[in-house]
């Protein structure tokens, strides 16, 4: 804060963070209701953050994917960094590139448009969306199999899409060329646009209202409180160093059993974390960035320890992390990142997992931990035109000191939806079979994990392709305090051969017509003894259809 500044009283300053946080809110809506594609409109895949001229997050819209605080923050140091002060009113910044843009991942296409006011840089409005394609080597450019990062699809370093109001179509055009089903993508760059432009008037009707340095000095309060929150809350855990490791399955070419090691120490009011151990960046892309591995710690800390605290600039300011440069978790180029979502999720849950010893009452069981992601393509026989349906689903929440953990939903890093069923069958030529709860899916324990969603997929008058990725498909999501693995997910196919199982990462799988794909994911690890597990609620979960007579037998006996 400049030594000018103006004081604000506690609420002028809560009604401006406020309005900010309003505004946030507005533009996620815009995006949300003018876009194209199913993976924004109905999913809700994409974020809207504040950001202050010097690149630190202010405020974020309450639905923003935690994931997403990554490629903001990212995408603007690489604005200040390459425009310096060649940023004009009317410039509108894109990018996605990991490696040289600051995102971490390509199909996450990052906006951010700058708020001049009487001439002056005072903040950005940015925004960021999942495209369901960004091209490459396969529909969705999500599928495993990709071994480097130009095989993932179009990589945009930070440019103007936008001089000083007018659009650069060239670019545009470029970007259109190089993916798939172009119309339904322009209509996503449509609303981005849109929301950043919606974001700059509703910011100025704040300033109007409160002026220009009330707003500027709520900027350094909004972070300078989180921080001081954040450290408060850090200085209760007991000091002391707390180990946890874990595996992913594999990176879907040749590698398996990946470790991801973290040891934590608490010192005071500082955290610092270390991810030393971890493996070395692979040839698959699971590979994750290390500002993604920021974003992943920020959210379990966060989850943790006060789930009321915002998440901006405060919360990064005093947490450190450490990640072996070319490691699993902070890769280097060309190394592919499509698929980084599921690295991210085991950071949560070992984080979780270390804090578990110093925090018993305060975490989770492990979570479904993945980001199961399920592509259809081909040409839709009803217009003859390309179609590409892609969703990540949802699975088990893990199971708390005092609660069941939530069946079939989105954990960690995502808090998209599932996608309904009428949307898939209205928007593509696909029904869906079953969508429903994997049986037995849910650890047992005092209290149980959340179940693993199942869906149930075939192509109508037509032959598709599926691609898939999926983690915790050999390695479960771990009880705590004596509570049971939850149960692994897996692809299978059914056809005129029967019924088989996939690869756990299947890329370019033909779906004849009549054949059906079948999705299940993880559910969740269970908490505390399952024999000390309340016989009522033992009889509930049998009674819904949820566990089979053998699951409540072998687990539950001593309850009952």
């Amino acid at each position: 804060m400049s030594i000018d500044a103006p004081e604000l009283d506690p609420i002028r300053l809560e009604i401006i963070a406020n309005g900010l946080r309003s505004i946030a809110d507005e533009c996620f809506v815009a995006l949300m209701r003018s876009s194209y594609s199913t993976n924004i409109k109905e999913r809700k895949d994409h974020s809207i953050a504040i950001v202050d001229r010097e690149g630190r997050l202010v405020v974020q819209a309450a639905l923003t994917l935690p994931i997403h605080i990554a490629s903001m923050g990212g995408l603007m140091k690489c604005v200040l960094e390459k425009f310096g002060d060649d940023i004009h009113e009317g410039d509108i910044f894109v990018a996605n590139d990991p490696h040289t843009a600051g995102g971490t991942h390509l199909p996450d296409i990052n906006y951010a448009m700058p708020i001049f006011v009487e001439g002056e840089l005072v903040a950005f409005v940015c925004n960021i969306a999942h495209h369901a394609d960004i091209g490459g080597m396969v529909p969705g450019s999500m599928a495993g199999g990709m071994s480097e990062i130009y095989q993932e699809g179009l990589r945009i370093p930070v440019v103007k899409l936008f001089r000083r109001g007018e659009l650069q179509q060239d670019i545009m055009d470029i970007m259109l060329l190089n993916v798939r089903v172009p119309e339904e993508r322009r209509g996503d760059h449509n609303a981005q646009i849109a929301s950043c432009r919606l974001g700059q008037r509703r910011f100025m009707e704040v300033v109007g209202v409160h002026g220009l340095e009330n707003v500027l000095t709520a900027f350094d309060e909004i972070i300078s409180r989180t921080a001081t929150r954040m450290r408060a809350i850090i200085a209760e855990i007991p000091d002391g160093v707390y180990e946890f490791s874990d595996f992913m399955d594999g990176d879907g070419i040749d590698t398996f059993d990946i470790p991801i090691c973290l040891k934590l120490t608490v010192s005071g009011d500082r955290i610092h974390l270390d991810f030393s151990g971890t493996s070395p960046q692979v040839k698959g892309n699971i590979n994750t960035t290390i500002n993604a591995v920021q974003a992943s710690v920020n959210y379990a800390l966060i989850a943790a320890l006060d789930s009321e605290m915002p998440s901006n600039q405060g919360v990064l300011d005093v947490v450190d992390i450490h990640a072996e440069s070319g490691s699993l978790l902070s890769c280097e180029f060309p190394a592919p990142v499509a698929a980084r979502a599921h690295a991210c999720q085991r950071v949560i849950d070992v984080t979780l997992g270390a804090l578990s010893k110093a925090l018993p009452d305060k975490v989770i069981a492990a979570a479904n931990g993945a980001n199961t992601t399920a592509v259809f393509s081909g040409v839709d026989p009803r217009t003859g035109k390309p179609y590409l349906y892609f969703e990540t689903l949802g699975g088990g929440m893990g199971a708390r000191a005092t609660k069941d953990g939530k069946d079939g939903v989105q954990v960690g890093i995502t808090n998209t939806s599932n996608l309904p069923v009428e949307s898939i069958e209205q928007e593509y030529p696909l029904r869906v079979e079953e969508y429903s709860f994997v049986e037995d899916s849910g650890g047992a324990g005092k209290f149980r994990g959340g179940m693993g969603l199942r869906r149930v997929l075939t192509p109508v008058d037509h032959e598709c392709v599926f691609n898939g990725a999926g983690e915790r498909f050999r390695y479960q999501p771990w009880g705590l305090f004596g509570g049971e693995d939850g149960a692994s997910g897996r692809f299978l196919i059914r056809d005129k051969d029967g019924e088989r199982r996939l690869d756990d990462k299947p890329n370019e799988v033909e779906v004849r017509l009549g054949a059906l794909i079948a999705v299940e994911t993880p559910g969740a690890g269970g908490y505390g003894n399952p024999a000390e597990r309340d016989p009522e609620a033992v009889a509930r979960d049998h009674n819904s259809g949820k566990y089979s007579d053998e699951f409540v037998d072998r687990h539950y006996k001593q309850a009952n």
